[in-house]
């Protein structure tokens, strides 16, 4: 509809000079000229779905419960912060790893950073911190800010971001 809606007004149509026709519910602009949020959306669906299908299993007591809270706290929207700890090898990366199949099944942009690079490599479209948030790696003092313009499209990308 947003296609057929911006052909109309190539035009000097649109549609709603139709009225029993639907109108767009969004409007897809952004999306479209933001190469990182389109980057972000670009994942076949049915394939993160399966992989989320497959890994969901496997998730023990704890994890399930992680894995649980932190889908549900996205799919409503909670804008809640959790932190999973534990030493290496109990599944974290696992967790997150799983988390991020189910949510990009369902259309969310997830953004997996972690602090290193070793780490950002075990997560699915993993970066570091530093180079995703523009954190500052060399003469940081109390002045220092991640520097990223509020209205760049690196800062679209992080407001659409369901999970990071």
């Amino acid at each position: 509809l947003f296609l057929l809606d911006k052909l109309l007004k190539e035009s000097g149509r649109s549609l709603k000079d139709w009225p029993v026709m639907p109108l767009p519910l969004k409007d897809w602009d952004a999306e479209i000229n933001n190469p990182l949020i389109a980057k972000q959306l670009d994942y076949d669906r049915d394939a993160e779905r399966a992989r989320a299908e497959e890994q969901i299993p496997k998730l023990n007591t704890e994890q399930r419960a992680a894995f649980d809270k932190i889908v549900a706290s996205v799919r409503e929207n909670l804008g809640k912060t959790y932190f999973l700890h534990g030493p290496g090898g109990t599944g974290k990366t696992f967790v997150y790893e799983t988390c991020c199949h189910r949510l990009r099944s369902e259309e969310h942009i997830v953004l997996c950073v972690a602090s290193s690079g070793i780490s950002a490599l075990l997560l699915p479209g993993g970066r570091t911190s530093h180079s995703m948030l523009k954190i500052p790696v060399e003469g940081i003092n109390a002045q220092s800010f991640c520097s990223i313009p509020k209205n760049s499209p690196r800062a679209d990308l992080l407001r659409r971001a369901t999970l990071i």
